[in-house]
């Protein structure tokens, strides 16, 4: 139904609203000395690991699609995981 390039805008605009909705979590958390030792090596391990993910899918011929939808998905659970 919609072009190939408004559905990819669609999904990265979604992913930067859902990744301002994770900083805010852990900032907000940090902020209020609840945050951890474990978490803080947590945000900076994923962020290596998605990388490599996203170069992979790429290298391997896969599309721009395919890692916004990985990058949401992980995104959308440290959502979930960090408003337990």
């Amino acid at each position: 139904m919609f072009p190939s390039w408004f559905r990819l805008t669609v999904e990265t605009t979604m992913l930067g609203l859902e990744a301002q909705t994770v900083i805010w979590t852990r900032m907000t958390q940090i902020a209020l000395g609840q945050g951890s030792p474990a978490e803080n090596l947590r945000m900076v391990t994923e962020k290596i690991a998605a990388f490599g993910e996203a170069a992979t899918i790429i290298a391997t011929g896969g599309t721009a699609h395919r890692v916004v939808k990985g990058y949401r998905r992980k995104v959308r659970a440290n959502i979930k995981r960090l408003r337990r």
